[in-house]
Formats: structure tokens, C-alpha cells, sequence
């Protein structure tokens, strides 16, 4: 093998370069879970050095953090890492974007791409890959196209994945820094070899000798090593091969995921509050090594003898395994008996795995489990939507310790506890509800909700309709045709009386954006009629959605399925030959009424 060498180097630097990607590995393949993965492992290592009141000269003194290795040969082709640097310049782009409403700015363009002679060369230099990265540096989003290949798919879904799960609180004074931080303390090993060649073989080397053990591992290697009997022993060993192979099955890091979620839903009693230099408690300990956790609290979790150690695993594990693997189903497939799994699921909400095993006590029959996980995942639902709908952020960082909290509260308590605490919990301890639904528009953050609200309500006036629909085609972003958000008035200010209703563009423009006037069409549909007025549009709508063809006057004919369906919810719908402001807002109230419908909290009774 020739000459290798080695060097840790930061982003700054690294990315001051263009690589190349091979053509037999040029996929990127990320999907929403490694990027939540990313950005809450960099914003939580950055709040380990943040204090208030610092500035970007102080992240000089900061500790760094080290991101992996990333293999390449001396031309600058990457074997292994282009996965981490698409995705870093995925979330540069994204801060660059961001930190344009600052008076200041740090300097990322020459980390994204070079500019030689008007062309642009980005940092990882694909050609395929090109006009998508323009379009994300240049507006922020990407139109696909049908012809698309995986990995400009997958950058554009990971591009609104960053946007959506980037933290509102890094969003202030903090941004900058936290750049700064990023390109300058987060660490990567370069390792270069001169021919292509020798750097697989760096990768074989690293990857397949002297495998550690994992968490997962070690704890199953101090549970076993306490149960005396040999053919108990062994037995206990199959059942746990078998549920790791079964939760790896649904996800690649499936049984580390469950460890943690299981451990922290039933025992964790206290999470870290603050950040930097401050003791790590049960939630983080778990999350870092739940192996150690266990045996330094075994007698608090009841592990004495050696039965104990057996039931640990062949009662709790088993039994929690079990329900985690069923939840993890009913999240990626729809199953209209657990469907708030799913529409969790969809807005990327993971913690819900928690609250839902907390509220599961291991004595609780199968029938009071399938109670159980309806009834939390309907009111992580609902708070979901109160949330959004008063425009609190739901990013992960921002809503933890608050689940933490409620997580506690229903641990193993049984069905009228937990449903008593939840409405309690709506009436009184949420101050923002379904009202602000009069105010409620579509905008930066909104966006990533938006769709699925718009689905819900499609799918259910079209179910109690009597019409066969479908919430997951409507969010669904990975069929040839995806819906989109559909605006009723094309964006034009001059179009129709705009000018006589509006004071100014930038008033016509927040109302265009108003929840009443948005409905869901097929994204060539949307793009065909997105200039034409909305008299044209909702002549064209009637062949659609029925929310949508609820504006056209031919929807209330010979619909008796439909006017049965107003009168059992007593909901004001009426076809619009013009749509006005007036009508905007007329609308605005309906969406809200169906809301109230959807999301009343009332409903929570019909899962006792």
C-alpha cells in the first residue's frame, strides 16, 4: 500500500476544496432520521460551549467536535463521506439563506460552490446534482422534475427536512455563532491515499476489523452475565437476538432506538435542565450509554437476583419490544385503527414512541395497550396541532423537557387517568388553542404542516362524504405526481379587483396566504393553473378534491351524500363565483369549524 496520510481538519477548510464522486457511489441516500440525528447532535454540542452573552469571538475558545472520518484519494475523489459533507452543505446552504436577515453575515458561499467564469462548482461536484443545489442556493427549494435521479430527490427532501427540523431558538442572536462554531470547531479526519485503490482498502480496514461493541450489546452482556442457570441463560440470549433482528429489520439503528426509548419512557426520573457544564442525568446518560445506566440503578429498576435479570428481559424487554416494533409499523404503514401513529409519524414527531410506552404498564393486558397507544397518540395529535396552529415551534430541542414532563405524569397509569390528565391538560395548561385559527396563514415555518392539515381535512370531509380517500396520497411525496399546496389567487396583484380590495402588495400578498385560500391539487395541476384567475381555476376544481370542488357551484348538485355531511357538523360551505377578501375570510371560518371538528378535544373519550 503507498503512502497514506491522515489530518484533522474543519469544515472551513475542508470544504474550501471540490470533490468528485465516484459514478459506482454517487447516491445520496439520507433519509429524514440521519439529518434529525445530525442537527440535533451539532445544535446540542453547541449549546455545551454557548453561554448568553458571547459573541463570535468567543467561539475561539470553544471545544471542537468530531464528525467521522472522510476517505479520499489524492485527486480529491471521495470513497467514504460524501453522505456527511452533502448534507453539511445542504445545512450551509440553509444557514446561508437564513442569516440574510442579519445585519452581518459570516462568509459560506466559497464553502458551498467556486465561481470561475459565471460558473458555479460546488463543493461536491456532481453533475446531476447541479441544478438542484442552484436552485436551493438561489431560492431555497427545487421543482422536481420527472427524470430526477435518487440523490436529487433525496437532497431536495433533505433540504425541507433541515428547514423543518433546524431549531427556532438558533434562529436570534445565536445564528452567527453558531455558523462561526460549525465551520470552525467541527472536526473531520481527512485521510487521503494516492490511488483509488489504497483508499478502499483504508475503507475495507476501518470498517470490518476490530468492531466495538455497541450499547445495545454491552447490556445485553451484563443482563445475561447475572442469570446463574446456563439454559436460561441461553434461552434469554435467543429471545434478545431475535428482537434486535427484528427491530433492525424496521430501521438500521432500530434496537439502539428502542433501548433508549423503552428505558427512558418507564425508569428516567430526571433529564439535565440548562446546558452547558451541567450534570448529565438519567435521560442523557441513557441516551449516551444505557448500559451503564441500567447497572448503576439496578436496584432501583428491581434487579437483585437472578430472576429478576430474567424477567427484565424476557417480561419488560419482550413485552416493550413487541409494542415498539407494532408502533414503528403503524408509523410507516396507515392503519386506520391506530392512524394518529401515523399522522405523528408524518410531521417527524419521534418522540411520541415515548410518551406512548410510558403510559403502558407491563401488567396491561393487549386489549388495554391498543387503548392506551389511541389514546396518546390522539392527544400528541391534538397538542401537535394547537402548537402549529398558534405557530409554537415544534422542534425537538424546543418541546423535550415538556414531554419529559408528561411523560412522567402518565407513566403506567391506567386508561381513565391518563385521559382525565389529558383533557385537563387542554383545558387548562395549554394557553393557546383552536381560536388562533383566525389569524392562521402559511409561511416559512407553517409550511412543513401546512400539507398535512390541508390532507386531513380533505380526507375526512371526502370520508364522511362517502367518497374513498386517502390521507397518505394526499402527503405522499414520493409518487409521480405528489400534491401540492394550492393557492386560490395567483399571484399577481393586479390580477381581478386585488388592487381595489388592498392597500398595498405586501397586504394582498398576507392574505393570499391565508388557510382559507388554500386547497390540495396534483402538482402539474397546480403548476398549469397557477396564473390563471380563480374564476378559471374553479371551473377546473370541480373535477378535483372535494374541498377543492366545494367552490364550484356544480358540487351541490345531486351531492346528497355531501349536504348530509354539512348538516351533521353543521359547516357553512357554498360554492364562490369571484373570491374576494370578504370571501377569503368567510372561508378562513370554515376551515376553522372543520378544525374544531377534527381536532375536538372531546374525542379523546371515544378511545376509553
Amino acid at each position: 500500500m503507498n503512502h497514506i496520510t491522515s489530518e484533522a481538519t474543519v469544515i472551513s477548510s475542508l470544504l474550501n476544496n471540490r470533490y468528485k464522486v465516484q459514478y459506482y457511489q454517487r447516491e445520496y441516500s439520507w433519509k429524514t432520521k440521519q439529518i434529525q440525528e445530525l442537527i440535533e447532535d451539532l445544535t446540542n454540542e453547541f449549546y455545551e460551549n454557548y453561554e448568553e452573552g458571547h459573541t463570535q469571538e468567543d467561539v475561539e475558545h470553544y471545544e471542537g467536535y468530531f464528525l467521522g472520518p472522510v476517505i479520499m484519494t489524492k485527486d480529491k475523489a471521495i470513497i467514504d463521506g460524501q453522505q456527511r459533507l452533502s448534507s453539511i452543505t445542504l445545512l450551509l446552504i440553509y444557514l446561508n439563506h437564513l442569516q440574510q436577515s442579519l445585519d452581518q453575515q459570516v462568509d459560506l458561499n466559497h464553502l458551498i460552490f467556486s465561481s470561475k467564469f459565471g460558473k458555479k462548482t460546488f463543493s461536491i461536484n456532481v453533475p446531476e446534482r447541479k441544478d438542484c443545489l442552484e436552485s436551493l442556493y438561489e431560492k431555497g427549494s427545487y421543482d422536481e422534475k420527472e427524470n430526477d435521479t435518487e440523490s436529487v430527490i433525496n437532497l431536495s427532501n433533505r433540504y425541507r427536512d433541515i428547514e423543518a427540523l433546524f431549531p427556532d431558538d438558533m434562529k436570534d442572536e445565536k445564528l452567527l455563532i453558531f455558523i462561526e462554531w460549525l465551520i470552525e470547531k467541527v472536526v473531520l479526519v481527512e485521510i487521503n491515499a494516492n490511488s483509488e485503490q489504497d483508499a478502499h482498502k483504508v475503507f475495507v480496514a476501518m470498517n470490518d476489523r476490530g468492531l466495538r461493541l455497541t450499547p445495545v450489546e454491552m447490556l445485553k452482556g451484563y443482563l445475561l452475565s447475572e442469570i446463574k442457570d446456563n439454559a436460561t441463560r441461553n434461552k434469554i440470549n435467543d429471545l434478545w437476538k431475535y428482537r434486535v433482528l427484528s427491530l433492525k429489520d424496521l430501521e438500521k439503528d432500530g434496537d439502539t432506538d428502542f433501548i433508549k426509548t423503552w428505558l427512558r419512557s418507564q425508569y428516567a426520573e430526571f433529564m439535565r435542565v440548562g446546558k452547558r457544564d451541567s450534570e448529565k442525568k438519567d435521560f442523557e446518560v441513557i441516551g449516551d450509554a444505557p448500559h451503564k445506566w441500567v447497572r448503576e440503578n439496578r436496584e432501583r429498576l428491581g434487579l437483585i437476583r437472578s430472576k429478576d435479570f430474567e424477567d427484565f428481559v424476557s417480561v419488560n424487554f419482550e413485552k416493550y419490544a413487541d409494542i415498539y416494533g407494532d408502533l414503528k409499523r403503524y408509523a410507516t404503514n396507515f392503519n386506520k385503527n391506530f392512524e394518529f401513529v401515523y399522522y405523528n409519524a408524518d410531521r417527524n414527531f419521534t418522540l411520541q414512541y415515548q410518551m406512548i410506552l410510558a403510559a403502558i404498564d407491563p401488567e396491561d393486558d393487549k386489549e388495554t395497550i391498543e387503548k392506551k397507544i389511541k389514546l396518546v397518540s390522539r392527544f400528541i395529535d391534538q397538542w401537535i396541532i394547537r402548537r402549529v396552529f398558534s405557530f409554537r415551534t415544534m422542534n425537538y430541542s424546543s418541546v423535550l423537557y415538556t414531554v419529559f414532563n408528561i411523560t412522567k405524569e402518565i407513566r403506567r397509569r391506567s386508561l381513565d387517568e391518563i385521559a382525565s390528565y389529558f383533557k385537563d391538560y387542554i383545558e387548562h395548561k395549554i394557553d393557546y388553542g383552536l381560536e388562533e385559527l383566525d389569524r392562521f396563514y402559511l409561511n416559512r415555518y407553517t409550511a412543513r404542516f401546512m400539507l398535512h392539515i390541508l390532507a386531513r381535512m380533505t380526507a375526512f370531509i371526502e370520508s364522511e362524504s362517502g367518497i374513498n380517500s386517502s390521507f397518505v396520497d394526499y402527503v405522499n411525496r414520493d409518487q409521480k405526481n405528489p400534491y401540492d399546496i394550492e393557492h386560490l389567487w395567483a399571484n399577481d396583484y393586479m390580477q381581478g379587483k386585488h388592487e381595489e380590495e388592498f392597500e398595498s402588495r405586501q397586504e394582498f400578498e398576507s392574505f393570499r396566504n391565508m388557510f382559507g385560500g388554500l386547497v390540495l391539487l396534483p402538482k402539474d395541476k397546480n403548476r398549469s393553473f397557477q396564473d390563471m384567475t380563480y374564476e378559471e381555476k374553479s371551473r377546473k376544481y370541480f373535477s378535483e378534491n372535494l374541498l377543492a370542488r366545494s367552490l364550484n357551484q356544480d358540487c351541490y348538485i345531486n351531492n346528497p351524500s355531501f349536504k348530509k355531511f354539512m348538516e351533521k357538523y353543521n359547516l357553512n360551505f357554498k360554492p364562490y363565483e369571484e373570491f374576494t377578501k370578504n370571501d377569503l375570510l368567510e372561508r378562513q371560518q370554515l376551515y376553522k369549524e372543520i378544525s374544531k371538528v377534527i381536532w375536538n378535544p372531546d374525542l379523546l373519550d371515544a378511545e376509553l
